[in-house]
Order: C-alpha cells, then structure tokens, then sequence
C-alpha cells in the first residue's frame, strides 16, 4: 500500500512538473503584438513576427514575401523571394513566386516562373490548370487552353481542374 501511495505521488509531481514546464514554455508574443496597434503599425509587427517565424521555410517564406510584395514593400518581397531562389528551391515554389507576380500584375516576371515550373514537371497537371487559368484570365487563351489538354488528358476526372477553367472563364479570382 505505501509503495502505491509513493508510486501515486511521484506520478502526481511528475504530471504537476510537465504541466508547469508547458505551461511556462516560451511561445510567440501573441496578441499583445497586435492588439490596439493601428492597422499599419500591427500589420507589420504581425509580419516581422511571421517572418522570424518562417526561419528557412521556402512555402512560409515565399507567404510572407507575398504580404511584403503586395502591400508595397516590393523590395523586401524580392529580397525573400531571391533568398528562397538563391535555395535549394523547386517547381511548387516558383509556381507560388510567380503567383506572386501575378497577382501584382506583373505578367512577363510570372510567366517566366509559370514556365519553368512547366518544363520541371511537366506531368503535373494540376499546376497545368492553375496555370492554364491564369492564361486565359490575361487574355492568352490558346496557352490556357493548351495547358488545359494536358491536365485533362493527364486527369480527366479531377473536378478541381474544370473549377480553375469556370474560374477562368468567368473572371473568378481563385
């Protein structure tokens, strides 16, 4: 019985430690590095924190990069997105810089990246069809529609390629 007892009672200290040890974890600054702020102000501690946070993630780079680039710091957007170039990067990553392009207007800096995605793999039908949206949407509809061949032969049953053609054809931002 007394060995029960102790077992109990180590087990109970030892559950109470973690519990205190969690609890005391450090984490990120939360809410206090917004709230009250104005919108500017709390945007950007928002940003800088997301980027701290990022550490050398080309995905959460290139998200953040995107907030940079599209609120009109253009030049610290280009200087994460040459970091994650500069990297060991990929054909999804240059599909989301060039989204990022895109959705600047910057169409010629887009299609460079559109491209080359394209040409690394060119079985993936699914960024066929992203890209292929994003051709119609700029007026380049016989690339669209070529990119859409593809992935529809490539896939033929996947519903999100004829939602990215609606959305294209009927001017819907995806």
């Amino acid at each position: 019985m007394k060995n029960s007892v102790a077992v109990a009672m180590s087990l109970g200290c030892l559950l109470l430690g973690a519990g205190v040890a969690i609890a005391s974890k450090s984490t990120g600054p939360g809410m206090q590095l917004i709230s009250g702020k104005a919108p500017q102000e709390a945007g950007h501690a928002a940003l800088d924190e997301a980027e701290r946070l990022a550490g050398s993630g080309t995905w959460e780079l290139i998200g953040v990069a995107r907030v940079y680039y599209l609120s009109g710091d253009k030049a610290k957007g280009q200087a994460l997105i040459d970091k994650v170039l500069s990297g060991k990067s990929d054909h999804n990553d240059w599909q989301r810089i060039g989204q990022v392009y895109a959705d600047a207007g910057e169409n010629d800096k887009a299609a460079q990246l559109f491209e080359r995605a394209l040409a690394v793999d060119p079985k993936d039908d699914t960024g066929q069809a992203e890209i292929g949206a994003w051709y119609i949407r700029i007026g380049k509809r016989e690339q669209g529609e070529a990119l859409f061949a593809k992935a529809f032969a490539r896939n033929p049953d996947e519903g999100s390629h004829y939602l990215r053609a609606a959305q294209a054809f009927l001017n819907v931002a995806p």
